[in-house]
């Protein structure tokens, strides 16, 4: 029994010290230097991780420019853009484009006529600078069918939107039918210009 009190002894001594041992070492060693030291080689290895991507994409770079030149080659040579260098070019050579679309679907002036044609600003951003003419005509039907294909189908691409026809029966000739008589036609006609920087720059302006 004596003597193994003395062992007991021993184990608590080592123990203890064991114990004491820990603590000075969270509260002199870890926190001031073991944890600065995990921290600082986890920033390093992320640090290696972003640097290993940026190489990846620098190595990309040079197929990366060649499909941009092929991508503005195609845009530069795409007939569906508004050819004018601006805005303001552009909405005046839309009311002239639509002035002669319409006086090559009818030959009779009175039968359908453009009564306005207004320039609108464009304050919502897009990829590309839209150009918006707002219209208003009187017009029948048929003509107006051959007007509406003719616009869509052509080059430049243009688009008409916000259409509105309303029967104005007392501007009806009296040798046509109700039918056929001209309609109080309002709509929004508008096309794209190229996403250049001059251009981007006139539309900003514009707006």
């Amino acid at each position: 029994m004596l003597s193994a009190s003395p062992d007991r002894g021993r184990l608590k001594a080592l123990g203890l010290l064991a114990l004491v041992v820990a603590v000075l070492y969270l509260v002199c060693l870890h926190w001031w230097w073991t944890a600065p030291m995990l921290s600082m080689g986890q920033q390093l290895q992320d640090l290696r991780e972003q640097e290993l991507k940026l190489r990846m994409i620098a190595a990309q770079r040079p197929q990366i420019e060649i499909r941009l030149a092929a991508i503005k080659l195609l845009e530069t040579n795409n007939p569906g853009f508004l050819p004018e260098a601006s805005v303001e070019l552009a909405s005046a050579a839309l009311a002239q484009r639509l002035e002669s679309l319409t006086n090559a679907v009818t030959t009779d002036k009175a039968a359908c006529s453009i009564s306005q044609r207004t320039p609108t600003p464009v304050t919502t951003p897009e990829s590309y600078q839209r150009v918006v003419v707002q219209v208003r005509m009187l017009c029948g039907m048929g003509d107006f069918s051959a007007l509406l294909h003719s616009i869509e189908s052509g080059r430049p691409q243009l688009f008409v939107d916000n259409l509105n026809i309303i029967s104005r029966h007392d501007f009806a000739d009296a040798n046509r039918s109700e039918a056929n008589g001209p309609l109080d036609i309002s709509f929004d006609l508008y096309g794209y210009l190229r996403s250049d920087g001059s251009s981007n720059a006139r539309g900003a302006n514009a707006r």
